[in-house]
């Protein structure tokens, strides 16, 4: 059985036991967070959201992304710029779908 949430603006396709990275959420290693933008749960198709449906999930760990280089030129102008950003992420272990 497996389900698909939004969160961080994004969607993701999970299944118990599933690890997946996400966007930056708020707490503690080991604790746990419930998901409750669920679009899709089993074969029921939400218009937009599946109403009582949810998915459980506990937090692994707080990490952070590769680093990704932002460069921008133009040619002929003398104009370079260089920035770089790391993107905040959770590690979520998905522990239980509700409402299916």
């Amino acid at each position: 059985m497996f389900a698909v949430v939004r969160t961080g603006g994004k969607q993701y396709r999970v299944a118990e036991g599933d690890l997946i990275r996400v966007e930056r959420l708020e707490g503690e290693k080991g604790g746990s967070i419930t998901l409750g933008d669920v679009l899709m749960a089993g074969d029921k198709i939400g218009a937009p959201l599946v109403s009582g449906a949810s998915v459980a999930a506990e937090i692994v760990a707080q990490a952070r992304g590769p680093k990704i280089i932002v460069f921008k030129k133009k040619r002929r102008q003398n104009y370079r710029r260089k920035n770089g950003h790391r993107q905040d992420l959770t590690i979520l272990r998905i522990t239980g779908i509700s409402g299916i």
